[in-house]
């Protein structure tokens, strides 16, 4: 345990000096959230939408833009710098295991992403007062389900490439499809039908996020053809066992 402890330090330390990572995976969540409310036709709410605004809709994917971004982009490309100098098989001739480095990775990197969700949570309340989620537990819930899903994928990918450069390439592809095909660039409603079925499968699954924040905007989804919520729920909880496993298989220490 003082071993994992001193870990968490260190990646914590190292993370805060890594100052695109801070940027862009803890603050432009909150930052997009705060410039799409400036825009005067995202705070009209709308009787075909229940009351709610556009901006309200729209904030459950500010979410997806941290744990996306810190689980497929920054994670990998962590993991696979450290085994490209060699500092996991030099590690492993120490008392701390390797797992360690991994662990501690983790924790900190799920600690930042939850922080960049509370800070976009509370700035959308205070300044756009977009009402905080209705069902927290269920939000909680479909975060760390989602969250899993994601991290699944992005060890696929810290366990596959040998380069760091490479890993960021993929970390980014990765990004894109991710936030495309599940719904986060364009609306649901708005999706052809093929890419609406197929992003039910994509984690982390805006649609329960979207669904445990607010009813209204749950509702809105569902009419677009969305599974119920805790039907979501066990989509991602599956993907990520079998995501999880394929890493633990493949991964390499050197």
């Amino acid at each position: 345990m003082p071993a994992l402890t001193n870990m968490i330090k260190i990646e914590a330390k190292l993370l805060l000096r890594d100052s695109a990572t801070v940027l862009f995976g803890v603050l432009f969540p909150t930052g997009l959230l705060l410039g799409l409310g400036a825009v005067p036709a995202l705070r009209e709410s709308s009787p075909e939408t229940g009351g709610l605004r556009p901006i309200d809709i729209w904030a459950p994917t500010a979410l997806v833009f941290a744990m996306v971004m810190i689980a497929v982009q920054h994670v990998p490309a962590v993991i696979t710098t450290y085994r490209e100098r060699g500092i996991l098989r030099r590690v492993s001739t120490t008392p701390a295991h390797p797992r360690t480095i991994l662990l501690a990775q983790m924790i900190v990197a799920f600690a930042s992403v939850v922080v960049s969700a509370a800070l976009m949570i509370f700035a959308g309340w205070a300044v756009l007062d977009i009402a905080p989620p209705a069902r927290p537990v269920e939000l909680a819930v479909a975060f760390l389900v989602g969250y899993a899903a994601l991290l699944g994928l992005g060890m696929i990918s810290a366990a596959v490439v040998r380069t760091s450069s490479a890993a960021n390439q993929i970390g980014t592809l990765l990004f894109v499809a991710l936030m495309f095909f599940g719904g986060a660039f364009l609306p649901r409603t708005l999706m052809p039908d093929l890419l609406r079925e197929a992003g039910q499968f994509v984690p982390p699954g805006l649609q329960a996020l979207t669904a445990a924040w607010s009813a209204e905007a749950g509702e809105i989804t569902a009419t677009a053809g969305g599974q119920p919520f805790w039907l979501q729920i066990a989509i991602m909880a599956g993907i990520a066992v079998i995501l999880s496993s394929v890493a633990a298989k493949l991964f390499r220490w050197e």
